[in-house]
């Protein structure tokens, strides 16, 4: 595909300025700086998706390739650090939605809550369709919590196969919208490349300065199984072992994290150890449910709690039983993790290696994985396998 990235390089600058010099004005001025130092660096990506009657093949792929795209995102670091990851999902063009709202809804806001976006994923219905995909980027624009700080990467990618120009919410004041908060809109039609250009994608694509990309959304993700998955996936048993839940949603959670596996399992065994290999990165953070990774956050954590939050199991232990607990269960799930990084590694050269022998046409996950290496080396990101 020829369509070159557009990507800007300028960045949005915020001008504060003060009317006198005395102690008082000068006050604000570094609280402001403080807060966003604070902030950590952020990738924040939004999947706007065409949930019309002809997208079955488009939802598939999502749920295919969710976990390969965490995991091409986590071999993106700034200054040497792993930023936070944040995925928000909209689905449009659903006739079940309300026509009021443009046949729009926010599925899940953007959340580091990776098994949340994975069950909202796998929830996913097609209906009908009236797609209108000014309408979707201006509230996806409007509505997600977007990073402030300027070296956060905030793209948007909308997949679909309807005219682009469809609705009352012009695309271009959409996307002009999304341009002066530092947003970058990524295209992605779902069928022949000349049509998508007809239809105005690849306008939508330039306009944002992002990626213009055409796939088969009817063509089944093609999988490369390696000898590595199946220990992959042996460790991922042992790895669930050493959460522990708490809290009012702790067990629902932890359940749900099952069913997540399960889904990825469903899909194929080389998506369920993608699964796992995510699982095993920083980014995978559960600290609203589970004691581990809430200790790793709060070394108080444990004293904090009270013992109706705790797993039945661990509601008669003293906090020193406890915190020995989490303890061990922290250096069980280190070993594990570091365990599944190797395996990780070498399940990809074997990837990498099949690959070149192959030449597939771009499948939704594809597409985002390659305009996100393109976009974090214009923004100064260095990409670590």
């Amino acid at each position: 595909m020829k369509t070159s990235i557009l990507f800007s390089t300028a960045l949005l600058a915020t001008s504060i300025s003060f009317a006198s010099c005395n102690t008082s004005t000068a006050k604000p001025k570094k609280a402001i700086t403080a807060q966003i130092a604070d902030e950590n660096t952020k990738i924040q990506v939004a999947l706007l998706l065409d949930t019309s009657n002809s997208m079955d093949g488009l939802i598939e792929q999502a749920k295919s390739r969710l976990w390969n795209i965490v995991n091409t995102l986590t071999t993106l670091k700034y200054n040497g650090k792993t930023p936070d990851i944040e995925i928000g999902l909209y689905e449009y063009g659903n006739d079940g939605l309300s026509s009021q709202n443009n046949y729009i809804r926010q599925v899940a806001p953007l959340t580091t809550d990776l098994d949340l976006i994975s069950e909202k994923l796998f929830s996913l219905r097609t209906n009908g369709g009236s797609e209108y995909c000014g309408a979707v980027i201006s509230d996806a624009t409007r509505q997600l919590s977007w990073g402030r700080d300027s070296h956060n990467m905030k793209l948007i990618y909308i997949a679909g196969n309807e005219p682009f120009n469809q609705g009352g919410i012009n695309y271009k004041e959409a996307i002009s919208d999304a341009l002066r908060n530092d947003i970058y809109v990524n295209t992605i039609f779902c069928g022949d490349q000349m049509e998508g250009i007809q239809t105005f994608w690849r306008d939508g694509a330039d306009a944002g300065k992002g990626k213009y990309f055409n796939i088969d959304s009817n063509q089944a993700v093609h999988y490369i199984v390696t000898p590595y998955d199946v220990k992959i996936s042996e460790c991922n048993v042992r790895m669930n072992e050493t959460y522990i839940s708490y809290g009012a949603r702790g067990y629902e959670k932890k359940m749900n994290q099952q069913t997540q596996d399960r889904n990825a399992q469903g899909v194929s065994t080389a998506n369920y150890a993608e699964r796992a290999v995510s699982k095993s990165k920083a980014v995978y953070k559960n600290e609203s449910w589970d004691l581990v990774d809430k200790v790793k956050q709060d070394k108080e954590a444990v004293a904090k709690l009270k013992k109706e939050e705790l797993p039945k199991e661990l509601q008669n232990k003293s906090k020193e039983e406890i915190k020995a607990y989490v303890d061990k269960k922290s250096k069980e799930r280190e070993v594990i993790q570091k365990e599944i990084t190797e395996l990780g590694k070498k399940r990809q050269e074997y990837i990498d290696t099949e690959m070149k022998k192959t030449k597939s046409q771009d499948d939704l996950g594809k597409a985002i994985n390659t305009s996100l290496i393109a976009f974090a080396k214009i923004k100064g990101y260095t990409v670590e396998k």
